[in-house]
């Protein structure tokens, strides 16, 4: 992609930003939203922007390793997708409901449904690959 190409699709980006009413609901820019079985589908559904849900446990050394990245994901990624965290021990529910056999497991929603899925403690590039095919 030319150096033009990049810009216009940036000042692009921006301009459906501006342009995007501010929305109701739990989501920050930037940061990482605890939901359980009782906020995760008002959450999900109101939220105007895909989602990359972390599903996890206190137990769970890859679950440790990976938060930081997870963490800087949400802040590289603000105002184009928004990250959330279920703890697997609490919220059986959600984990049965969507497949959660092995964790850490990243389940990517948009408009409240499942796109995509990475399961385990990969690096920051498969992240990326998975949210950029996937973000305007």
């Amino acid at each position: 992609m030319s150096e033009d190409e990049e810009l216009e699709k940036i000042k692009a980006q921006m301009m459906r930003r501006m342009m995007t009413p501010p929305h109701s609901g739990p989501w920050t820019d930037g940061s990482v939203l605890a939901l359980d079985e009782r906020s995760f589908d008002a959450a999900l559904g109101k939220a105007p922007k895909p989602v990359l849900v972390d599903f996890w446990a206190d137990w769970c050394g890859p679950c440790k390793m990976i938060k930081p990245v997870f963490d800087t994901l949400a802040r590289d990624f603000s105002g184009r997708a928004y990250f959330a965290k279920v703890n697997v021990d609490e919220n059986q529910g959600l984990a049965r409901r969507y497949g959660v056999v092995s964790i850490p497991n990243f389940v990517l929603f948009s408009r409240g449904r499942p796109i995509d899925r990475i399961i385990g403690a990969v690096g920051r590039s498969r992240f990326e690959a998975v949210l950029n095919k996937h973000i305007e």
